[in-house]
């Protein structure tokens, strides 16, 4: 276990929202595991630097928290883009030596909740951001 985990999320997740490759690549290891388990896909770091930094469009991410435990860092944030598309992603950062070894992610569309729940006029938004 890796009982040095300092990670920089807010780094990661700039160097992610800008689609910097040369910044990405530096925060994992050379054989580190990239998955996306709401699509089935598990990436090598230059498929994963592939398919973020080739993704169309200008991206921002808020990181929303983060938790540590012992070689693990979760965190969870915000990524979104200036023509209304937001997703929310989870992910699970397994480190070796301050790097990331294993990365799984978990993404969820941003959104309202549906009208059957709305006309039980139950519940608040979390966040007025959404």
């Amino acid at each position: 276990m890796d009982i040095n985990n300092t990670f920089d999320v807010i780094a990661f997740m700039s160097a992610v929202a800008g689609q910097n490759a040369d910044k990405l690549r530096n925060f994992f290891t050379e054989n580190a595991v990239i998955n996306w388990h709401d699509s089935n896909e598990s990436f090598s770091v230059e498929e994963y630097l592939r398919a973020n930094c080739e993704y169309p469009g200008k991206w921002k991410a808020d990181v929303i928290r983060t938790e540590a435990a012992d070689s693990v860092t979760i965190f969870a944030a915000k990524v979104y883009n200036n023509e209304g598309f937001a997703v929310y992603v989870t992910s699970f950062a397994e480190l070796v030596n301050g790097k990331i070894s294993r990365l799984d992610e978990y993404f969820a569309d941003c959104g309202e909740p549906p009208q059957w729940r709305k006309d039980m006029n139950i519940g608040k938004p979390i966040n007025n951001f959404i």
